[in-house]
Parts: structure tokens; C-alpha cells; sequence
């Protein structure tokens, strides 16, 4: 009998990589749950999750019979994602941490860590699908040979779950990190998943989903700025007329095409289409059809792609996570950039944040808008 393959199951005490756990156990892999403690500091009102969420995940592996263990990447997380993320804000930029960490943490430290620990594969409960070049071959050959996209090893795949789709946070995966992983739920869609975990008599069945920010669960991005940036209070001025319509307390916590937060009083709500971090003011606008909340062409730099990169022509990108897959035209530019054409304007392209590219259903990669 050939030797089981060995699966490492990044476990977060959530119903997803809880089901995908009993899933390979029920498919006879040899099953190691592992936590990632990534983040474990409480801020001022909010008790980090962590320690719930690592003991329904131990208590998930005690019930299915595996080995569990516990992997701290808590320094490096800090900083890889957690510093990347105030730096980006500090240059008035709005970064996604969910990508870095995915990209830093759970597909190159975790992956690292399980490998040398003796694993032969990962899976994490993440809405996506994993195909290989035959399957690509087969589904996408027209594409691949419009655009050049010879397949090569493995490919990111849209879930089945349109709504809970991972693959814009997967962008910045590598092909050689797909051909080591298991994404075993892309397959289902989330009430099927919660009706197998019910079904299979797991302790997370019914366990909400964690909202938030991806490491600190529901406190918001200001509350935790405010931990590490002091208040620098600043004006808050009309586009068009140049008034002072109010203060702020740091143009840091404002983000592009941002509505809310702002205690303007009433009448329209006034949107942020700008801001000077040097003079630490916010320009803001009632008018939802001011060009800069509008963008028909958008630059990309910080290029990923998890094959090869995409010739010119088109293609469907995402701007942000369940926006609709919209169609633009791709020019590369030179030094790592590229220019995107869209049919149709998109609201509020934020820099610093990831436009994802695809061919069909399949994930290219994608870049950060500048």
C-alpha cells in the first residue's frame, strides 16, 4: 500500500478550515491541524480572539483523532503584514493586509514551516480551486493561445461560491505554492459548507463567520491606527469651492471615495476624492460624478503574475473583493507597470490597493494601483 500524503490543514477555529480538515481526513490524507498564532495583543475595549479561536480549533482536531500543533509566526507577521500596513497608510495610501498575508504568512512561512516539519502538502479553507495545465489545456486552450498563456505547472481557479470567492486575496500566490496546496471547499458554496460541518457534528458548524481586519477581528482600521499614530488634527475642504467645511483628526484615517466618518452635518453626503498628507488635508465632494471619484484608466506597478505574464489585449479584472469582473484592455508598461483600459469607469480607485486579473475563471495575478 503506497504511503499516505501527508497534509498540513492551516486551521483558524473557523467552520471553513474546520470542514476542510474532516473533508481530507474522510479522503484518507494523513491530517496535521496546525494554527498559525499570527496575532495575540488586545487593543483598548477588544480582547483578541486568538485564544477562542485556537481552542475551537484544538477541539475540532481532538474530534476528528489528529495530531495538532501550533506554529508562531507572531514576529514576523508584525512584520511583514502588520508593519507593511501602517507604513502604506502613513504615505496616504490604503494597502490590503488579507493579501499580504497571504502572500507572506500562509503561503510562503506556513508553507515553509510544514514542508520542513514533513509535510508533502498544505490546505487552508479558502474559496478558491487549484487546476493543472491539462485541465487548463482542455477548459482555456482558445485564451491561452489568444493571449499566450501557455500553461505551465498550476493555475488559481474561481470558486464555485461567487459571493465568498477568495481569489482576489490569493492574487500574489506562486504557481510552485499552488502545486503543494488543497483548497478542498472551492467547490462548495457557504450554506453547503455550514450544512456538512453541521452534518458531521463539528463544534464550529454554526460559529460566525470573523469580520474585521484580517489579524484583530472586529476593530476597525481607525481604532487601530490610532494605537501606533498619534491625532494630527487638519482641515477638511470642499473640492470645488475651496471652503474649510470641518476638521480632522489625521488625513492618515481617511481613505479615497470614503463617505463615512467624516461629521459634516446634514444635507448631501460629501465623499473624500483627495488628500495632501504633507499639508494633512482632505478634499472632499458632494458631487458623485466628480472625475476623481472615476477612474477609465488605472496604473498598476508591484506586478504578480502566477504564471506567465499576459500579453496586450483583454481581459476581465476585479478592483476590489466582490466587485464585479468588469473587462479592460492590458498595456505593460516598462519597469514592472502596467496600464488597464476599462469599458466603463470604476468609483473610487484607492492607491495602493490590488486590481486582480483573469482569463475567464482563472486568477493571472495582478499589481497595486499607484
Amino acid at each position: 500500500m503506497s504511503k499516505k500524503l501527508k497534509v498540513y490543514v492551516g486551521m483558524s477555529g473557523g467552520v471553513d478550515s474546520s470542514l476542510v480538515t474532516a473533508l481530507l481526513v474522510e479522503q484518507g490524507y494523513d491530517v496535521t491541524g496546525v494554527y498559525m498564532k499570527n496575532w495575540t495583543a488586545d487593543l483598548p475595549g477588544v480582547k483578541c480572539p486568538w485564544a477562542e479561536d485556537l481552542a475551537d480549533a484544538k477541539r475540532v482536531a481532538v474530534q476528528l483523532g489528529i495530531d495538532f500543533k501550533v506554529f508562531d509566526f507572531e514576529k514576523q507577521y508584525k512584520h511583514v503584514v502588520v508593519d507593511y500596513m501602517i507604513d502604506e497608510y502613513k504615505k496616504g495610501r490604503t494597502p490590503n493586509p488579507d493579501v499580504m498575508c497571504n502572500q507572506e504568512v500562509k503561503f510562503k512561512l506556513f508553507l515553509d514551516a510544514a514542508m520542513e516539519d514533513g509535510a508533502d502538502m498544505i490546505a487552508t479553507g479558502h474559496y478558491a480551486k487549484v487546476v493543472d495545465s491539462s485541465w487548463y489545456m482542455v477548459n482555456s486552450k482558445k485564451e491561452a493561445d489568444t493571449h499566450n498563456l501557455q500553461p505551465t505547472t498550476y493555475h488559481l481557479q474561481c470558486a464555485v461560491d461567487e459571493n465568498k470567492d477568495q481569489t482576489y486575496f490569493l492574487y500574489r500566490i506562486t504557481a510552485q505554492a499552488l502545486s503543494k496546496t488543497l483548497f478542498p471547499i472551492g467547490e462548495f458554496t457557504k450554506p453547503q459548507v455550514r450544512k456538512m460541518a453541521e452534518k458531521r457534528g463539528l463544534t464550529t458548524a454554526v460559529k460566525k463567520d470573523s469580520q474585521g481586519i484580517c489579524f484583530v477581528g472586529q476593530v476597525g482600521i481607525r481604532d487601530f491606527l490610532s494605537l501606533y499614530v498619534d491625532p494630527k488634527p487638519g482641515e477638511i475642504i470642499d473640492k470645488q469651492s475651496g471652503k474649510v467645511l470641518g476638521r480632522h483628526d489625521g488625513a492618515i484615517f481617511y481613505t479615497f471615495g470614503q463617505r463615512h466618518g467624516l461629521d459634516l452635518g446634514g444635507g448631501m453626503p460629501y465623499y473624500v476624492v483627495g488628500k495632501d498628507m504633507d499639508k494633512n488635508e482632505i478634499y472632499v465632494t458632494t458631487d458623485l460624478n466628480d472625475d476623481n471619484l472615476w477612474e477609465k484608466t488605472i496604473n498598476l506597478t508591484d506586478l504578480h503574475w502566477i504564471n506567465l505574464a499576459p500579453k496586450d489585449g483583454k481581459y476581465k479584472i476585479r478592483v476590489r473583493h466582490r466587485a464585479p469582473l468588469v473587462e479592460a484592455v492590458l498595456s505593460p508598461g516598462d519597469d514592472n507597470t502596467l496600464k488597464l483600459d476599462l469599458n466603463q469607469p470604476e468609483r473610487a480607485i484607492a492607491p495602493g490597493q490590488s486590481v486582480v486579473i483573469y482569463d475567464g475563471d482563472i486568477c493571472l495575478g495582478g499589481g497595486i494601483i499607484t
